[in-house]
C-alpha cells in the first residue's frame, strides 16, 4: 500500500477510474475467464451446475440468493465472491466517517463537504479486498443493525447553539456535531449495509429475518437507496447484496415477503454431491483443511494412517443413506459435515491403535467406526412424524448396516457366502476389535478359512494391517447382509450365528 496514491491529485494522475461494485466484479471475472483460471478453487462437484449460474449472475449484475440445505457450501461461495474484487480501492480519508467514500463521488454530506474543502489535496486511503465483505446471521437482526437508526448519543452531543459546520475548528462539518436536527445525517447511526458501500453484504438464513428488516431491504435491492425510518435523509449506496436460505423455510408462506423475493436477481440452487466419488473427494479435502494429518508413511514417528478405498466408501455411504432414510427428516438435510466428522473420527481411532501397539502405518477397520456415534449424534434430525420409535443412536446403527451392505455387495461375490454362514452355524465365533494387533487376524479367522479368501477379493495386499481391515470388512458385510449376527461389548465385536 505504501506506493499507492495518497492524495486525490495523485489518484487522478495515476489514471484510476471509479466503477460500481457489480461492474468491478464483472470485469475481474471476465479477466479470469479469459485467462482460464479456476474461479472457485476448492469447490468440488459444482463445475457444471452451480458455478455457471454464479458466473451468469455476476455478468448480469444480479444480487443473489444461495438456496440449499445445510452443508452445501453456501456461505463459502458467498465469501469467495469477494475474490473477484480489486485487491484494494481508494477512499476519502475522512476522520470519523462511517462510509468508505468514492473519492470522485461521495454520497454523504460529510464526504461532499470534505471534498469541497480539500479539493485535489484531499487525503486518500485504501480499502483492502478482504475488508469489503461483511455478513450477518438473520435471527435477532434488527433494523438498526443493517439499515440504521437515530443515534441518541449523537443527538445529546449536538450543540444547537453553534452554527452548522463550526464545531470542529479546523475541520468544520467533518465531525458528528455538525447539526441540531433529528432529520440530519449527523444524528444517524449507519447500519452494516450503508457501511458496506462499495462492498458486498451477505445475510445468512434470510427466512428468519424480521419482517420490518425485510421491508427495509426493498429500496436497497431496487433503487439502491437507504432510507432510515421516516426521516428525509437517504443515500444512494453501491453494494451487492447476497442471501442464503434453506428451500423448505424459504418457500414456506409468510417467511419471506413476496416483494423481497421479487427483487432478488438470481437464485443459485446448491446441492449435495452427485456421485460418491465426488463426495469422497470433498470429505478428504475438507478433513485435511480442518486440520486432519494423515502423517507420512515413510516416517513412523508421525503415526501415519492409510485409509483403504472401501473404508472411505463406507463412511460416505453413511451420509448417502441418511439422505434417503425414512427415519431422517429430509427437509433438514444431512450435511457433508457428517462424513467429514466420521472420517476424522475413524482416522483418530486407527491412529490411537497405532500409538498403543506401535503399528505403522495404521489402517482403519470397521471396528474403528464403533465410535462413530460420537461424531454423528446431533447431525441428523429424526422424522418425528413417522411411526418408528427408534432413538437417534438406533437410526445411526441401521444406517451404518445399510452403508456396509451397499459397499460389501460391490466388492464380494455372492457365490460362496453361504459356505461361510454354514461354518458359523456350527457354533464358530470370531472376536475382533479396534485394539487388536493386525498380526492376530490371520489366527483369528483360521476357524473360518473362506473369510480369508474373501478378504483377498477385497484387497490382495500382504500387509497385515490391510488384511485385518479387509477381514473385518468381510465379517461386517456378512452381518450387514444378515448372514451372521454380532454383539458389541467392552470395545470388541463378536460375530456368530445365534
Amino acid at each position: 500500500m505504501t506506493d499507492r496514491p495518497k492524495t486525490l491529485r495523485a489518484l487522478r494522475d495515476s489514471g484510476w477510474t471509479s466503477r460500481s461494485v457489480k461492474q468491478e466484479l464483472r470485469e475481474n471475472l471476465v479477466d479470469r475467464l479469459r485467462a482460464g483460471e479456476d474461479l472457485f478453487p476448492g469447490i468440488l462437484g459444482y463445475e457444471h451446475t452451480v458455478i455457471p449460474e454464479i458466473v451468469n449472475a455476476i455478468l448480469a449484475g444480479h444480487d443473489m440468493l444461495f438456496m440449499g440445505e445445510k452443508g452445501q457450501a453456501k456461505s463459502r461461495l458467498m465469501r469467495m465472491l469477494a475474490g473477484f474484487l480489486d485487491d484494494a480501492i481508494p477512499f476519502l480519508d475522512i476522520p470519523g466517517c462511517p462510509v468508505h467514500e468514492d473519492p470522485y463521488s461521495p454520497i454523504t454530506s460529510q464526504g461532499k463537504r470534505f471534498l469541497e474543502r480539500h479539493g485535489d489535496d484531499a487525503p486518500i486511503a485504501w480499502w483492502r479486498r478482504e475488508q469489503r465483505y461483511a455478513e450477518r446471521l438473520a435471527p435477532g437482526t434488527k433494523f438498526a443493525d443493517i439499515i440504521g437508526e437515530i443515534d441518541p448519543a449523537k443527538i445529546l452531543g449536538m450543540d444547537a447553539s453553534v452554527p452548522t459546520g463550526e464545531q470542529d475548528g479546523e475541520h468544520p462539518g467533518d465531525g458528528p456535531r455538525g447539526a441540531a436536527s433529528l432529520g440530519s445525517e449527523e444524528a444517524l447511526h449507519f447500519g452494516l449495509i450503508p457501511r458496506m458501500h462499495r462492498g458486498l453484504f451477505a445475510m445468512n438464513e434470510l427466512p428468519d429475518l424480521d419482517d420490518l428488516v425485510q421491508v427495509g431491504l426493498f429500496n436497497i435491492l431496487e433503487e439502491r437507496d437507504v432510507q432510515i425510518r421516516g426521516y428525509p435523509v437517504s443515500f444512494e449506496i453501491d453494494v451487492m447484496v447476497l442471501f442464503s436460505a434453506n428451500p423448505q423455510t424459504y418457500n414456506r408462506s409468510g417467511k419471506v415477503i413476496p416483494q423481497l423475493k421479487d427483487r432478488i436477481g438470481a437464485t443459485i440452487q446448491t446441492h449435495y454431491p452427485k456421485s460418491r466419488e465426488a463426495a469422497i473427494e470433498i470429505t478428504e479435502q475438507e478433513a485435511l483443511k480442518d486440520g486432519l494429518d494423515l502423517g507420512d508413511p515413510k516416517e513412523p514417528a508421525t503415526y501415519p494412517v492409510v485409509v483403504p478405498l472401501f473404508m472411505k466408501q463406507v463412511v460416505e455411504e453413511i451420509s448417502l443413506h441418511a439422505r434417503k432414510s425414512k427415519f431422517v427428516d429430509q427437509d433438514s438435510g444431512v450435511s457433508a459435515r457428517l462424513s467429514i466428522a466420521n472420517y476424522k473420527q475413524m482416522v483418530a481411532s486407527a491412529r490411537q491403535r497405532a500409538i498403543r501397539l506401535g503399528e505403522s502405518p495404521a489402517v482403519p477397520r470397521i471396528s474403528d467406526l464403533a465410535h462413530f456415534h460420537a461424531s454423528s449424534l446431533g447431525k441428523l434430525e429424526l422424522d418425528m412424524m413417522g411411526t418408528h420409535q427408534m432413538s437417534e443412536r438406533q437410526v445411526l446403527d441401521a444406517i451404518l448396516a445399510q452403508a456396509i451392505a451397499c459397499v460389501f455387495g460391490e466388492y464380494v461375490d455372492e457365490h460362496g457366502l453361504g459356505e461361510i454362514a454354514d461354518i458359523f452355524a456350527k457354533g464358530v465365533k470370531i472376536e475382533v476389535g479396534d485394539t487388536l494387533p493386525s498380526t492376530h487376524y490371520e489366527s483369528i479367522v483360521k476357524a473360518v478359512p473362506p473369510v480369508w479368501d474373501r478378504a483377498f477379493e477385497v484387497n490382495a495386499s500382504a500387509d497385515p494391517a490391510v488384511r485385518a481391515s479387509c477381514i473385518e470388512f468381510v465379517l461386517a458385510g456378512l452381518w450387514a447382509t444378515e448372514r451372521v449376527s454380532r454383539s458389541e461389548r467392552f470395545g470388541t465385536t463378536e460375530y456368530e450365528i445365534d
